[in-house]
């Protein structure tokens, strides 16, 4: 595995943290595992008039693990599920297929490009996917549609 995965955008990203910690009374809570890599994400959220109203996060994970979830953390809130779930599947392609964000950029948070040297390393996709997954069940659960 080469040093292209941790180059200076995804470990400046991990070392913000953005939205590291837990919410008072979040309207869901989930966490995940990788048990391949003992990776763990909890996500909490809270949802008002169909947006994201706040997001918090604790992961025990890599560098790749804490650089994605501090992007959730910092644009996932005011965002709607439906906005976070395209995302989510366009970082997917990204990572798996090595494919572009798309045509059309609107909404594209241009921080997950960081993660495109992944695709080369399919032992870490989930590493990048696993806040995403927990992000993906917290808007269940919190009922988003």
């Amino acid at each position: 595995m080469g040093d292209d995965l941790y180059h200076k955008a995804i470990l400046d990203l991990a070392r913000r943290a953005t939205g590291h910690g837990r919410l008072e009374a979040p309207q869901a809570s989930v966490r995940v595992d990788n048990p391949l890599c003992g990776d763990r994400v909890t996500l909490d959220l809270s949802l008002e008039n169909g947006r994201v109203s706040a997001v918090a996060h604790r992961v025990r994970g890599c560098l790749l693990c804490q650089a994605a979830a501090a992007v959730i953390g910092a644009r996932a809130p005011g965002e709607t599920a439906t906005a976070l779930r395209e995302n989510t599947e366009r970082l997917r392609r990204m990572i798996v297929e090595g494919a572009g964000p798309g045509e059309d950029l609107s909404g594209w948070w241009p921080e997950l490009e960081a993660f495109a040297p992944v695709h080369r390393h399919k032992s870490r996709h989930d590493c990048v996917l696993l806040p995403f997954t927990a992000l993906s069940r917290a808007l269940g659960q919190a009922g988003a549609d």
